[in-house]
């Protein structure tokens, strides 16, 4: 019989070991949980009415947009081996997923990106890896006890401007957030050293705080008045420029400074203690509420409860108190300059409402702008490295150093 004719024997691959089945499916498993988390974070990202992820995605990924990019390529790589290791559906379906979500991510990096050059800031990718959260080198100059009140010393953070070359420079009051009930004057460390290292000078102050038992709704507001007037008193010693003075404040702060600078200006709003200063000069709100009525109306992330806190009662109970501090009730002509800045993924203060009140100040002749940031919810200045940081910081600069 010719040797031709017979059948060669082949080799078949035997199957994977025991070990090696295992190491599949545990790569497997940590793809499909990265490739799960990076698609939440990008569906609730460009989709923020979707419940849940609408919530976390803006949040993680508006702020870190390259890091969700770098999880999702580790999650491509990963499927990428399921794949090869013969899990062809599973594997497919991880690389297609996060390869997706990296491009979108990418996507949220790249227009945040084009927005800050857009606004003039001078962008480190190097705060944007660094940076995740405050600053924890960033520091004031000095502390001081500006007044004190039930007892309780409140204090300013003063972050003095450099490179003014003996010349005055501006300077900003500016007021933490927290839903008028926590959180402190140190929030705003990293703003005021930045602020203050590119030549303006930051205040950050305490105010009294909203308790249980204790409303604020008459009382925060004078904190400001009397850290006003402490500033102005002090700004030849700081070498602030008197008349270039702003106030201006984060979330609850920034209500807090927008209703207390729009009624020293209209006059409906003196001292209870010590000289009324002079209104300031401009005023910022960083994803303020313009309504505290709307802010017990909507309920969003405890804004029902801080309301409450603060105010003493409901709506109800106390309409005039809500009126009294709601920067809504104090639109008038002849206001300060304004900047408002929100993000556009900002559930709280929605861009919806700080625009049309922005048209509102316009329609009244108030020389007012309102800055929208992509992919940003609120507090977004919490990620002091992220790109809408950056940008928010440029933009108050501008503002500040036009403002005279």
């Amino acid at each position: 019989m010719s040797t031709a004719l017979c059948p060669v024997p082949t080799s078949r691959p035997s199957p994977p070991g025991k070990v090696k089945r295992s190491l599949r499916v545990v790569l497997a498993s940590i793809a499909s949980a990265l490739t799960s988390l990076v698609a939440v974070i990008m569906l609730g990202a460009y989709f923020p009415a979707i419940p849940k992820a609408g919530v976390i995605g803006p949040v993680i990924g508006g702020q870190y947009p390259f890091h969700v990019a770098l999880l999702a390529l580790v999650g491509t790589a990963l499927g990428a081996l399921a794949l090869r290791g013969g899990l062809v559906r599973w594997g497919r379906v991880l690389t297609s997923v996060t390869a997706l979500s990296a491009i979108a991510a990418l996507g949220i990096g790249g227009i945040q990106f084009t927005a800050a050059r857009d606004a003039g800031t001078e962008v480190s990718f190097s705060q944007v890896f660094s940076e995740l959260a405050f600053p924890g080198g960033a520091a004031p100059d000095t502390t001081q006890i500006y007044a004190t009140r039930d007892g309780e010393a409140l204090e300013a953070d003063v972050y003095l401007a450099t490179g003014s070359r003996g010349s005055k420079v501006p300077a900003i009051v500016l007021a933490h957030a927290g839903g008028f009930r926590t959180f402190d004057k140190s929030d705003l460390r990293g703003t005021g050293r930045w602020l203050a290292d590119h030549g303006v000078a930051v205040i950050a102050v305490d105010y009294r705080l909203a308790t249980p038992d204790r409303p604020t709704w008459n009382k925060a507001p004078q904190d400001l008045v009397t850290a006003l007037a402490w500033t102005q008193a002090h700004a030849d010693e700081y070498g602030i420029d008197s008349s270039r003075i702003s106030l201006g404040g984060m979330s609850a702060g920034g209500t807090l400074a927008m209703n207390t600078a729009y009624r020293l200006q209209n006059g409906t709003m003196r001292a209870t203690e010590g000289t009324t200063p002079e209104p300031p000069s401009s005023v910022v709100g960083f994803y303020p509420g313009t309504d505290v009525d709307g802010m017990w109306e909507e309920d969003v992330a405890g804004s029902r409860e801080a309301a409450e806190l603060f105010t003493g009662g409901t709506p109800a109970r106390y309409p005039e108190r809500y009126r009294e501090v709601s920067p809504t009730s104090d639109i008038r002509e002849g206001l300060q300059r304004t900047l408002l800045v929100v993000g556009d993924r900002d559930r709280s203060a929605r861009p919806e409402t700080i625009k049309e009140f922005g048209v509102s100040l316009q329609a009244k002749g108030v020389d007012t702008t309102v800055k929208e940031l992509p992919f940003a919810e609120h507090a977004f200045d919490d990620a002091y490295g992220s790109l809408v940081s950056q940008t928010s910081r440029q933009i108050l600069l501008d503002f500040l150093n036009e403002s005279g």
